[in-house]
């Protein structure tokens, strides 16, 4: 008889894996043809919620459920005009605004592909993304546009044409009923960086949004009167584009941070949650320790804050929870690639800082020795493992990375390493993988690296993480000059800044005489932490 897993840390001999203590949240038949949106839309009332689904931050517009479906089926219709067919990808190339979740919705309706990238990269940048997803037609705004290669069709979000497109749903043909939407059909294309260096082009179902917004629903359904959630992760993020689409099936009004308010900084953030009420938001840990610190920062309404993207110092969890004793800090942990994996639900879970929280329902975990795969049991520290409804179906047109990522079972391999305690707390130990996280986004080591070495002075380089208090970490590099050459710090600063997004950007340069490297040529990243311990620097 196969063994019962442990009712308090969920964890079975029989199988050597982690269950959720959640209770399970019953989904669609994975084979009965549903897109996310009409997913979504079965879950409102009749009629729709009173209060809006989107609202701006910086101007108040709102953006109510019966406009928001309204717009996306009009969009939809005049897409499918236009010659837009299932599975076609679609970059999109824009601010945060309330077009862009009317333009989400349209384009899962239609079964084609929400492909969306930072509107901060260069062109360059624009380019290899949208090769790589295989995108054939853009969404953007006047100032962004140019950045999108040329011979990509491009719409354009602040166009009349697009604005008339949002009114036209009794046009014949407007209506995509015809078009059959699987839960297997892939609903977004993620860029990630993975367990290497390497930027990656991760394919995300439609079952896994809904399996996430069905958990939310269940678990995270906001009280009559507080429905308001300020949403701080960008649209284009993973969490951000997560919680637009959660948002709408959960009934809430997500409070969007547009660029008004995002240029404003944290402060700019905290007087959004203080102005709108919010009773959640969520938050990267710079904005919760910037909160934290600030006394005259009054958020009365706020219960929740849903923190996630990169790790919450104990301190700083420790300081949040004194100056807000009845806000629930719920710390969270996911990737692109696995979706939702933990979260902290209520008070008694919030309790247990520095955890992740506990293992999401539908979704099953094990811990793993990194050397042999041998599965782990209660409070031993290993890789994490990941499989679930979520996880994504494989990286676009790269068989290496996705041997790479998945076992012979198809579990997921997080690159993490973790464990989970007695009480099925999960517990972030360290990261296997070498991508360096800033401000919760994902800056990859080898490309850094890539643009140091195209400055003629640089022999050779190498970047790495570096801790930081507000950031979580911020990328350094480690450069050989060539002999004899003066290049400065600001000048590789600069070499670097001009060809990469703001966030992607070098903040420390140390000039050392050699990059430590395995016999095959490999940088031995974990001790380039020794060369700045040990002060293997030398000076300019």
């Amino acid at each position: 008889m196969a063994a019962i897993p442990d009712a308090r840390s969920g964890y079975s001999t029989a199988t050597g894996t982690f269950r959720s203590l959640r209770p399970a949240v019953p989904l669609p038949p994975p084979d009965a043809p549903l897109s996310f949106p009409a997913f979504a839309a079965s879950l409102l009332p009749s009629p729709p919620p009173a209060h809006p689904a989107f609202l701006d931050a910086a101007t108040g517009e709102p953006l109510s459920f019966p406009a928001l479906l309204s717009r996306a089926r009009a969009l939809a219709g005049a897409l499918l005009r236009r010659g837009l067919a299932r599975g076609d990808v679609a970059f999109v190339l824009a601010p945060a605004g309330l077009d862009v979740p009317i333009l989400y919705f349209a384009l899962l309706s239609l079964g084609a592909v929400v492909c969306p990238a930072n509107p901060a990269l260069t062109a360059a940048e624009v380019a290899h993304l949208a090769a790589l997803s295989g995108a054939s037609v853009a969404f953007a705004v006047s100032r962004t546009a140019a950045k999108l290669p040329p011979a990509l069709p491009a719409v354009l979000l602040d166009s009349d044409e697009f604005r008339a497109s949002l009114q036209s749903e009794d046009h014949p043909g407007a209506k995509p009923a015809a078009v059959v939407v699987r839960q297997s059909d892939t609903a977004a294309i993620q860029f990630s960086s993975g367990t290497t260096g390497r930027v990656k082009a991760a394919t995300l179902p439609h079952r896994g949004f809904i399996a996430m917004a069905a958990g939310a629903r269940a678990l995270l359904r906001p009280l009559p009167g507080r429905e308001r959630t300020l949403l701080t992760a960008p649209l284009f993020h993973s969490m951000g584009f997560a919680v637009v689409l959660t948002g709408v099936a959960r009934g809430q009004t997500t409070v969007v941070v547009t660029e008004a308010v995002a240029r404003a900084g944290v402060k700019g953030v905290a007087a959004a949650a203080e102005r709108w009420a919010v009773a959640e938001m969520t938050a990267a840990p710079p904005v919760v320790m910037a909160v934290a610190k600030d006394a005259n920062c009054r958020l009365p309404a706020l219960e929740r804050v849903i923190c996630g993207g990169a790790p919450l110092p104990v301190s700083a969890a420790e300081t949040f929870r004194r100056r807000f004793p009845g806000v629930d800090l719920c710390m969270g942990y996911g990737s692109t690639e696995g979706g939702g994996i933990s979260l902290m639900i209520g008070p008694e879970e919030c309790a247990r800082v520095g955890s992740a929280g506990r293992v999401n329902e539908n979704v099953e975990v094990k811990v793993v020795d990194p050397a042999t795969g041998e599965p782990l049991s209660v409070g031993q520290k290993g890789e994490l493992l990941v499989r679930g409804p979520a996880v994504m179906s494989g990286y676009v047109g790269d068989e290496e990375a996705n041997a790479a990522t998945f076992d012979s079972e198809g579990w997921l391999k997080t690159g993490d390493l973790c464990y989970i305690d007695q009480d099925g707390f999960l517990f972030v130990v360290d990261r296997l993988k070498e991508l360096i996280k800033y401000k919760g986004y994902q800056v990859p080591p080898a490309e850094l690296e890539l643009v140091l070495q195209s400055l003629p002075e640089v022999v050779e380089a190498a970047v790495m993480p570096y801790p930081h208090e507000e950031a979580g970490q911020i990328p350094i590099a480690l450069v050989v000059r060539q002999p004899g050459s003066k290049v400065t710090e600001a000048q590789v600063m600069d070499h670097v800044a001009k060809r990469v997004a703001p966030y992607k950007k070098i903040r420390k340069v140390l000039f050392v005489d050699s990059i430590p490297k395995s016999p095959a040529g490999k940088i031995l990243r974990r001790q380039l932490t020794n060369y700045v311990q040990l002060g293997a620097v030398s000076r300019m």
